[in-house]
């Protein structure tokens, strides 16, 4: 709770401090003037491949592929929960804060043209950092996990610098992002050690697809 609170604090100051915005508006305004067209074409792919519609596909089809093809229902539900409530998390935090956009008018040639209050946090970044959080999560324990953590940092990066590449949200709404997954899924993975076994026990089918562990007997 202390962590939103302090999340929802900093996009307000953000909001209510003018010269913040103005002053991060010029990263948006020298990245506009600096284009590349490889950059934009990369850019607008982000923004088309993690639009909600494309980020609800990319969690359907992780979760599509961890429940039939690697046959592990705790690992797909866990996995698609933990990326979806982080990234649905974002809406709760841009209606607390109602930052607007950046003004486009300031840029040379904006690759978007955002409008509205609803620029804090990212919701692609948050997308971006909740998807590399529980893939580092389902990771944990394996040979796998360094690349993962490189590869989800990376990532996010990339998803983050594009974003105020096509002049739609300032440097503090891809931070907020961050910590705006870090607050929920944190969050979430409390309630999820504490009642994700009990739900899942409660649905004896998924063990025709793969192994469901019991829930641990509290005393």
């Amino acid at each position: 709770m202390l962590g939103a609170v302090i999340v929802v604090l900093l996009g307000l100051l953000v909001r209510r401090v003018p010269g913040i915005a103005v002053a991060e508006v010029q990263i948006d305004v020298w990245l506009t003037r600096h284009q590349n067209g490889v950059v934009g074409t990369v850019s607008l792919a982000i923004e088309a491949l993690l639009s909600p519609a494309g980020s609800v596909a990319i969690l359907a089809i992780s979760f599509l592929f961890l429940l039939l093809v690697r046959r592990s229902p705790v690992n797909a539900f866990a996995f698609t929960s933990v990326a979806a409530f982080g990234y649905l998390s974002c809406e709760v935090f841009k209606a607390a804060v109602s930052m607007p956009r950046p003004n486009g008018h300031l840029m040379l040639h904006p690759l978007l043209a955002e409008t509205g209050n609803d620029s804090f946090p990212s919701g692609h970044t948050t997308f971006a950092v909740s998807y590399a959080v529980a893939a580092v999560l389902l990771s944990r324990n394996t040979r796998w996990f360094t690349l993962t953590v490189l590869i989800g940092t990376l990532f996010v990066v990339v998803v983050a610098v594009s974003r105020m590449y096509v002049g739609a949200h300032y440097l503090t709404d891809v931070i907020g992002s961050a910590l705006v997954a870090a607050v929920a899924i944190s969050f979430y993975c409390g309630l999820w050690s504490r009642f994700g076994l009990v739900v899942l026990d409660r649905l004896p089918f998924l063990r025709r697809i793969g192994p469901v562990p019991p829930p641990a007997k509290t005393h």
